[in-house]
């Protein structure tokens, strides 16, 4: 039965063509014409330079697609792919209030099966645009070599896989946990627009907020700092695959407070919105 709510619910995902071009088309095509941008302004630096400087002849050597591909892996859980993926969040989270349509679906599936359905529908979306954007990234790496006329290698091994691994999975569990905040909002308002903007409220407060932390004798890596600014703990996290936390401060438990944070940041919204919809009165929705 829940195999059948996710199927229901991609299917009707995968109908509104509207959602999902601003959810997952717009972004990485945007970053795809900025890097293509970039690239041509770079060729037309090279043919109106008589000669390359000895600090800039590194500019000719091969493009390394692997390195492209670590280097966009770092970047997936940026601001405008969070505010974009949650177009389609908050459309999945909050259609059946909107159409008044929980009735009739209700009788068909059990209440937590429909919650968990649009969870995994959403997920299936993260996925779906962290893997968009990633094809951007290389794709626009490609065609830079060809602009600019470079040989284009590729390195990937061992240590680059499980770096690109840890990124990656950072960076979907930090976007589900945002996307989760919409379902709450969607559950306790019944509104598509609370949907869509309280966690767009809520990641801005905490953004402004987080540079006010020094005031209060927090430091970036404190249990309070990761515990109330899940971002913080995401790019605590993010700099530990990096190797750019020096090891005195891994035995300090960095990154189970940041692990903590996330975890909580994701299953407590998702709790609540699930105990909340099972109680809630839906014969008028």
């Amino acid at each position: 039965m829940l195999a059948d709510a996710v199927r229901s619910e991609a299917y009707r995902l995968t109908r509104n063509r509207t959602v999902l071009s601003w959810s997952l088309i717009f972004v990485p095509l945007v970053w795809l014409a900025a890097l293509i941008g970039g690239a041509v302004i770079d060729a037309k630096v090279d043919r109106m330079a008589d000669q390359l400087p000895p600090q800039l002849a590194s500019a000719r050597a091969a493009l390394d697609l692997g390195d492209t591909l670590l280097s966009a892996a770092g970047q997936l859980a940026n601001p405008a792919l969070l505010a974009f993926l949650l177009i389609g969040a908050a459309t999945v989270f909050s259609s059946d209030y909107r159409w008044e349509t929980w009735r009739l679906i209700t009788a068909r599936n059990s209440r937590p099966n429909l919650i968990m359905g649009k969870v995994g529908t959403v997920k299936l979306m993260t996925l779906a645009g962290l893997g968009l954007f990633l094809l951007a990234a290389l794709l626009g790496a490609v065609i830079k070599g060809v602009v600019l006329d470079k040989d284009l290698v590729f390195r990937f091994g061992g240590e680059e896989a499980r770096t690109f691994g840890l990124l990656f999975l950072l960076a979907y569990v930090r976007v589900v946990q945002f996307l989760l905040l919409s379902l709450l909002a969607a559950a306790l308002t019944r509104s598509q627009l609370a949907a869509l903007f309280v966690p767009l409220a809520v990641g801005a407060a905490q953004s402004l907020l987080i540079g006010a932390t020094p005031l209060l004798g927090w430091s970036t890596i404190d249990w309070q700092t990761l515990l109330v600014f899940p971002g913080a703990a995401y790019e605590a996290l993010k700099s530990v695959v990096l190797g750019g936390v020096p090891a005195a401060v891994l035995q300090e438990g960095l990154v189970w407070r940041a692990v903590a944070s996330l975890a909580l940041w994701s299953f407590i919204p998702f709790g609540l919105s699930l105990w909340w919809f099972t109680r809630q009165d839906l014969s008028k929705e």
